[in-house]
């Protein structure tokens, strides 16, 4: 359960599982179900199974997304702004060169509103990968695709709060806050029951944010920065291994459940976009912003990684399985037709950039073990 490897295989075999099933014979009973509607009305909280999955359970694996990112930035390899600035300019890369590549292809209408849709890398499935094929990588390759893809995850999170937030509601806002100044009192009394309190604010801040209008998942974000950085560790090593092979294999199910679009000549671009911007916009994006970075940098605070290192982790970044479907979700939500476009070019891309992150991964590690044994 806390295997990287592990963790890639288990994305993969439910997302490939999700879409045999919802095109087999059985597969309206099972979009039927993802549909059904369950919970508490009287608080606002009844939602469908396949909401229930993307805004409370996704949310957990969100959490240990922001506890990465304040370890990092606090105590690992982020914690001095020269190192951190390649994985930084590399993410914005990988977001600005798709989300333009997308725009190319869809620059009006409602199919323009997808252009986030391949700015997003998989944390768990990227690792897994360079776990399976990357051996004999420096170990900057991990912790610079690891970097790469908490920074990533930071701006498609800043973007699901600002161009996926209707009608907000500053008093939910308001108690949100509220919460998380408890949170932060509570963190420094040494003998509070803190991992009680953690479980109390995580399902207080989700149910105060979801009613605020802001997607649920920012909450998780949340509290993941709200824990002090030298208490994330222990609590990512108790969380990730469900997300890893519950929350993530969940959401991949339920997200990749759909039926094959039927293609023709009214076929929008959305897929189009989608399947160049999100394997290629990556590789282009990340290996430009990253080489240079890194040649800009101070020779003290340089990676010690060449550009093609940097071309194969950036394949790696194009797949986007987890973060990209729910930004496809939230941006065709009300478009059935373009939401299954969007799904399937998701899967593909991902699929194209895994082989040829997986092909550049094993050259590169090939390379460097001869080199190791001269």
């Amino acid at each position: 359960m806390k295997s990287d490897k592990s963790a890639a295989f288990a994305l993969l075999g439910a997302a490939i599982f999700g879409l045999v099933l919802a095109n087999s014979p059985i597969g309206p009973a099972l979009l039927g179900f993802k549909e059904t509607y369950f919970g508490l009305e009287q608080i606002g909280l009844k939602l469908t199974v396949e909401h229930w999955v993307s805004d409370l359970l996704l949310a957990t694996f969100f959490l240990v997304a922001g506890l990465e990112l304040k370890y990092e930035l606090r105590l690992g390899a982020l914690s001095k702004p020269s190192i951190a600035l390649v994985p930084i300019l590399a993410a914005l890369g990988g977001v600005i060169v798709p989300a333009l590549i997308y725009y190319s292809f869809n620059t009006e209408g409602v199919e323009a509103s997808g252009w986030p849709i391949p700015t997003a890398t998989d944390i768990a499935f990227a690792l897994g990968v360079l776990a399976i094929f990357g051996t004999g990588l420096p170990k900057a390759a991990r912790i610079f695709l690891l970097a790469l893809a908490i920074f990533d995850d930071l701006v498609a999170i800043l973007i699901i709060a600002v161009f996926y937030t209707d009608d907000l509601e500053a008093l939910w806002l308001l108690a949100a806050a509220v919460v998380a100044a408890a949170v932060v009192i509570a963190e420094r009394i040494r003998k509070a029951p803190h991992n009680l309190i953690r479980i109390l604010a995580f399902f207080a801040l989700w149910y105060l944010v979801f009613q605020s209008g802001v997607h649920a998942t920012i909450a998780g974000v949340l509290l993941g920065l709200l824990i002090p950085a030298k208490k994330t560790h222990q609590l990512v090593s108790k969380l990730q291994p469900w997300t890893n092979t519950l929350v993530l294999p969940l959401f991949a199910f339920f997200s990749v459940a759909i039926t094959l679009p039927s293609f023709s000549s009214q076929t929008s671009m959305v897929f189009l976009g989608v399947l160049i911007a999100l394997p290629f916009g990556k590789l282009i994006g990340i290996t430009a912003f990253a080489a240079i970075a890194n040649r800009m940098a101070d020779p003290k605070s340089r990676l010690p990684l060449e550009t093609l290192d940097f071309l194969a982790i950036a394949a790696l970044a194009g797949v986007g399985f987890t973060v990209s479907l729910l930004m496809t979700k939230l941006a065709f939500e009300d478009h059935p037709q373009l939401l299954a476009e969007g799904t399937l070019a998701v899967l593909l891309g991902s699929v194209i950039s895994m082989t040829l992150g997986a092909w550049l991964a094993q050259l590169r590690g090939r390379h460097y073990r001869k080199i190791r044994a001269q």
